[in-house]
């Protein structure tokens, strides 16, 4: 089969286009001939040496949709999409013709969503979903999303919709929150740190009870904007990993701290989140993906070193 493959990292130079074996399903795996293959930012950082626990050589790529062509015969056949850490890190990913991932690492794709779309979706959803899940969000609960125009940010604005939050998107730009309100969502355009807290509360009285940064630049700002007993959700951190806190504020409204990472769960886990909120792509109740932009597997080594 043809596949992305890298044996040294530090370049994209050293990501190559080539022929290798057809993976053969072990028992409890099934063999999926990949329609469609996401590209995330961690897929790129993979390359360039940012995970030291990758082994080589590797196939990248995290998220996936295709069709069981082996396997348990309840699945051959079937459409199916997925994603997980050890795709393209511990195990060859999706970039390439053929994948084989666990039996129970997959889940029935959406019939709404084209193999493309579904492709595009598991890393930012999963993400999005695991934020929300963990950050308590539900029916009423008042959630602010830094900078929702990104990829996690448009799918935790969406599911915590579907949810029944109150939501309040913060972005960059006065047109990037001028679109999000023709979308049907309340939206702050972000300039001053120490603004921020007025801003949120000018919207919700009492401040927001969960806090989702998805930029890994407003953590310390946020706390002036969160209501008591409330979470502050985060997925990144400057380039050095530090960030001074507000700790007296943060403690005493008895505030916390969620971290989320998407590299905590594996095929399995994953395939039951994609499940869970799979089924409102079908409903109408999620947003299908628009403005994708499509790459054949042979000329994605020259489109990414560009």
């Amino acid at each position: 089969m043809n596949a992305l493959q890298f044996s040294a990292t530090g370049d994209l130079s050293a990501l190559r286009f080539v022929e290798v074996a057809t993976p053969v399903p072990a028992p409890g795996e099934v063999l999926v001939r990949i329609k469609a293959a996401g590209l995330n930012p961690s897929d790129v950082k993979n390359v360039l040496g940012r995970f030291p626990y990758t082994t080589l050589p590797r196939i990248p790529g995290r998220d996936f949709a295709g069709v069981v062509v082996q396997g348990p015969q309840a699945l051959v056949g079937q459409e199916v999409w997925g994603t997980g850490r050890d795709l393209g890190f511990f195990a060859d990913g999706s970039h390439a013709e053929y994948l084989t991932v666990s039996a129970k690492g997959v889940a029935p794709k959406p019939s709404h969503l084209s193999f493309a779309q579904a492709a595009s979706l598991g890393v930012p959803y999963t993400t999005a979903w695991d934020a929300l899940e963990r950050s308590g969000v539900s029916k009423g609960t008042r959630v602010l999303v830094i900078g929702a125009n990104g990829a996690v940010g448009s799918a935790a604005l969406a599911l915590a919709k579907i949810r029944g939050a109150q939501v309040l998107a913060a972005v960059r730009r006065p047109q990037q929150a001028e679109m999000l309100q023709g979308q049907g969502f309340e939206a702050i355009v972000l300039d001053n740190p120490e603004a921020l807290g007025a801003q949120v509360l000018g919207v919700f009285k009492g401040g927001a009870d969960v806090i989702f940064d998805t930029t890994g630049f407003w953590l310390p700002a946020a706390v002036a904007g969160l209501a008591p007993f409330g979470r502050i959700a985060i997925i990144a951190a400057p380039v050095d990993g530090q960030v001074q806190l507000p700790a007296l504020a943060l403690y005493r409204k008895g505030g916390s701290v969620v971290g989320i990472n998407s590299l905590l769960y594996d095929c399995e886990q994953c395939a039951v989140m994609l499940e869970q909120f799979g089924r409102f792509f079908d409903e109408g109740a999620l947003p299908l993906p628009t403005g994708l932009r499509e790459v054949a597997l042979a000329t994605a080594c020259r489109v990414l070193k560009r």
